[in-house]
């Protein structure tokens, strides 16, 4: 299922950039980072603002508004780098499969769900599995790692 929910104007120009030059100039809003990833047309270096989720140790990115730019170029290219302020990390990326998604997007969910839970069709983070299940191919997710 190929799902995206395009931002509306606001989230595009006043909170994405807001967040964007916070977490640039340093400053982590509630682990936010800027995703830095190669285009996979262009070749360029892309940017754009994340939420940046740590379960045990496991950094995790989840893509709430599905099919993005952002995850496409990600699965082209498999790495990519964090921003925070002047560090940057680099990253390799591992997509999960359904089933590793559903403690991932629970997690999320319980952090971030007042932002970006009208994407999620009604599912909250205390949402049965079955239900988490049921959106979860609509919300990719991967595994960060660092490179070896």
């Amino acid at each position: 299922m190929t799902v995206y929910h395009r931002p509306g104007w606001f989230t595009s120009h006043v909170f994405n950039p807001i967040v964007a030059g916070f977490t640039r100039a340093g400053i982590s809003v509630l682990g936010s980072r800027v995703l830095e990833v190669r285009g996979r047309t262009s070749g360029q270096p892309r940017r754009t603002p994340v939420n940046l989720l740590q379960i045990d140790g496991t950094r995790y990115l989840v893509a709430p508004r599905g099919e993005t730019q952002w995850v496409r170029n990600l699965r082209a290219s498999g790495n990519g780098r964090l921003l925070l302020g002047r560090r940057a990390e680099a990253f390799t990326a591992t997509e999960l499969d359904v089933d590793e998604k559903l403690p991932v997007l629970r997690a999320y969910l319980k952090r971030w769900k007042a932002e970006v839970g009208m994407f999620f069709d009604g599912v909250g983070p205390d949402s049965p599995d079955d239900d988490l299940r049921r959106i979860a191919s609509a919300h990719p997710a991967f595994r960060l790692s660092t490179p070896q």
